[in-house]
């Protein structure tokens, strides 16, 4: 049977209106799971204690709706660790994680080298991380930072958006999280004790994680 223009018009139009109804439903029906408030995140950590530190409203306007939590990790003989952990409840609205290389040139800090790297975990788990060194002038500073959602710890923005997207349609949740750790590399340090330094103390973290970053 042939279709007329008007026809097929009030077709696209009828399936346009059905699929935006259906996405609008899917949104009101997310599950939003229970879950610790990140400022509730244990100040102490092993031997390391954290001070909060205040996040400015230009940063948090960046953000987006969020929980998040910044603090500065402290113990006698080391170097600190700056700790940042960002929870989104929800990122149907296009509130997604903004990745912190897109925020370093803006603060100054420069990439100088980049990889990946595997952290263990507790009971199994692994991580994987992206490591950035960055310098400003003649400071330099190790990065370790890692995507986080639903029990499910990778280092790629990219599989990181193709995650939240498949778990919107399979447990219709889009929630998830960033966790970030810096440390400075000492004058005359080696850069791999600097991430030693922060790779043990993102071990000394992940076992809280699960409190703040629902599986």
């Amino acid at each position: 049977m042939k279709v007329s223009a008007t026809g097929r018009f009030l077709i696209v139009a009828a399936l346009l209106a059905g699929t935006a109804g259906l996405l609008q439903a899917r949104r009101k029906m997310e599950l939003i799971p229970k879950r610790e408030p990140v400022s509730s995140f244990p100040i102490q950590l092993g031997s390391w204690r954290g001070q909060d530190q205040r996040i400015s409203d230009d940063v948090l306007a960046i953000l987006g709706p969020g929980d998040f939590v910044s603090r500065i990790y402290t113990q006698a003989g080391q170097p600190f660790v700056g700790f940042f952990l960002a929870y989104f409840p929800s990122q149907q609205a296009g509130d997604t994680i903004h990745s912190p290389k897109n925020c370093l040139p803006g603060s100054g800090w420069m990439p100088v080298e980049s990889a990946q790297i595997v952290i263990a975990g507790n009971n199994g788990r692994f991580v994987q991380a992206n490591r950035y060194i960055i310098q400003k002038g003649i400071d330099r500073q190790l990065v370790v930072y890692w995507y986080q959602a639903h029990g499910r710890a990778v280092a790629s923005e990219y599989w990181s958006r193709f995650y939240l997207v498949a778990d919107a349609i399979r447990l219709n949740r889009t929630d998830g999280a960033l966790i970030r750790i810096i440390t400075p590399i000492q004058e005359g340090e080696a850069w791999e004790i600097a991430q030693q330094r922060a790779v043990s103390f993102a071990q000394q973290v992940l076992p809280s994680l699960d409190n703040y970053v629902p599986l």
